[in-house]
């Protein structure tokens, strides 16, 4: 096929490394990584921020998320999974090589909100930084 190379070349993820990834970025991928199938809408509430549909095009557009099921819930919103491009890049097999949740939270990258059972990742470096400058 004359543009066969091409035509690859045109689809492969457009960014090499994990490297490039923003702190935030990083983060939602972490949490499609544990929580998928998730809506962009489960995601915000995971952070309590907007989650915008530019984080989610930059890690489509790196090859690490794609879509997944509609959701069953009102309006079927669109769903995320990670791909065999995001095990490959992070060295794992499947998602059971991620960390344990509970070792994340030992470790204070995640708390949970025992009245509601919900995870939410901590950003208290982000607000510290923030503070200290002020």
């Amino acid at each position: 096929m004359r543009f066969g190379e091409t035509i690859r070349a045109s689809t492969a993820p457009t960014r090499l490394a994990a490297a490039a990834l923003s702190e935030f970025e990083a983060m939602v991928l972490m949490a499609v990584g544990y929580f998928e199938p998730v809506t962009r809408g489960e995601l915000s509430k995971i952070f309590g921020k907007e989650v915008s549909r530019d984080t989610i095009g930059a890690l489509r557009g790196a090859g690490f998320i794609g879509s997944g099921p509609r959701s069953p819930t009102p309006g079927a919103p669109y769903t995320y999974v990670t791909t065999k491009h995001f095990l490959a890049s992070f060295g794992m097999e499947t998602l059971r090589d991620l960390p344990d949740i509970e070792a994340l939270e030992d470790a204070g990258l995640l708390r949970k909100h025992a009245e509601q059972g919900d995870v939410s990742l901590v950003e208290e470096r982000a607000d510290a930084e923030a503070i200290s400058t002020e």
